[in-house]
């Protein structure tokens, strides 16, 4: 994803000169972090294509990916706990281990992998887009320059959600994720923005439905468009998605990601993050740039963005083959679907009780069906499959408790 105007990563020893693919995937890509949602997918599709892999983990975590067969693990500081060390750690796994690229898999390791020149091509942003990327008002500014439609704050038209304006926040040499909240009044929004570290953004709450919109950027444009609807969110009150159906992608929407990713000079992978209102409207939500939780449905329709934006980090002019007809398919999070089974099971607040999804429809809905996809799932790594649904279900207790 570098910019174009900015000068090529240098090769390490163990890299082929672009052009050489096969031989240039001999060598390991270093990716992280390796408790990212994103991380066993990416993890298992970049060694699908013929690469070793390395994937960074913080000091004393215990990330489903340690229990792959085909996974390296190096341990680096966490950045909440020393920013600097993490990307000084991460800067000496890329001296040990020399790995053809880097590719960050979430915000944090995005934000620590374009603090320092790493000496190998960083599949991922770097400079102005990096900070694109983990900039939610840049993110907006772009979005509507481009025609997508993004919730303002219309003032006496509440409720709003109040939130980091930065997706990751340095703070007394700590870098922290803000969280954040739904107010009903002015007062609060006063109450929540004074409690997150950073600027703040306040939109209006809109409720819909959750789409996403994937793309390659590249000099000759967006290629191996793809699309997914969230079928089902791990928390019914509204997180990230247990189970996603692949959509395709209309074309008015198609066209307003296309300026938006073209207006920035956006290169590589991207996902336009979006929420469908019940009156049918796609509102703009936020760009990843970088994987996302959903890797999972795109890898197995045909769409190795991992790859692809390795392969773009060591040839520059590298364009992606899309499939020429990809399935459509249903993936499912079965660490996710216990957890979202236990919410409706447990039961509804007052407020949620006219929106909550029936008991016996959803015992119906989360059982398995044929055809369907799990994430994280590979013959040979059941271990990876297993630690992870413990985690997430042992994560949701921990966090109840």
């Amino acid at each position: 994803m570098q910019r174009p105007e900015g000068p090529a990563s240098p090769q390490p020893p163990t890299a082929s000169p672009p052009g050489t693919g096969n031989a240039a995937r001999q060598g390991p890509v270093l990716i992280g972090f390796a408790d990212a949602l994103a991380a066993p997918e990416s993890a298992f599709c970049l060694a699908e294509h013929g690469y070793r892999v390395v994937a960074f983990a913080r000091r004393g975590s215990r990330p489903a990916l340690a229990a792959s067969r085909r996974v390296a693990i190096v341990e680096v500081t966490a950045p909440e706990i020393d920013a600097d060390a993490c990307v000084r750690d991460i800067a000496e796994a890329v001296a040990r281990h020399r790995p053809v690229a880097v590719l960050p898999l979430d915000d944090h390791a995005l934000w620590a992998c374009a603090r320092k020149d790493l000496t190998v091509p960083l599949a991922g942003p770097t400079g102005e887009g990096a900070r694109f990327a983990l900039d939610k008002r840049e993110q907006i500014a772009a979005a509507q320059a481009a025609g997508l439609a993004v919730p303002g704050r219309d003032a006496g038209a509440g409720p709003w959600i109040v939130k980091p304006a930065l997706a990751v926040v340095e703070h007394e040499g700590r870098l922290l994720r803000p969280t954040g909240a739904l107010a009903r009044d002015e007062g609060e929004i006063e109450a929540l923005s004074a409690r997150i570290d950073g600027p703040v953004l306040v939109q209006r709450a809109v409720t819909g439905v959750g789409e996403g919109v994937f793309g390659f950027a590249t000099a000759s444009g967006v290629h191996a468009w793809s699309g997914h609807r969230r079928i089902r969110m791990m928390n019914p009150r509204g997180s990230g998605s247990s189970a996603c159906r692949s959509a395709p992608v209309p074309e008015p929407l198609r066209a307003a990601a296309e300026r938006l990713v073209e207006g920035i000079g956006w290169r590589g992978l991207f996902m336009v993050e979006l929420l469908r209102d019940p009156d049918g409207t796609a509102w703009f939500m936020e760009v990843n740039g970088r994987a996302w939780g959903s890797m999972a449905l795109a890898v197995r329709r045909g769409y190795p963005y991992p790859v692809w934006a390795v392969r773009q980090a060591l040839e520059p002019g590298y364009v992606p083959e899309a499939p020429d007809a990809a399935p459509d398919l249903l993936c499912r999070h079965l660490g996710r679907e216990l957890v979202h089974l236990a919410a409706v099971l447990r039961g509804p607040s007052g407020a949620d009780s006219g929106r909550w999804p029936g008991r016996a429809e959803t015992l119906r809905a989360v059982l398995p069906r044929r055809g369907d996809r799990w994430y994280n799932w590979r013959r040979g790594e059941a271990g990876v499959f297993i630690r992870d649904t413990y985690e997430t279900v042992a994560g949701q207790i921990r966090s109840h408790t």
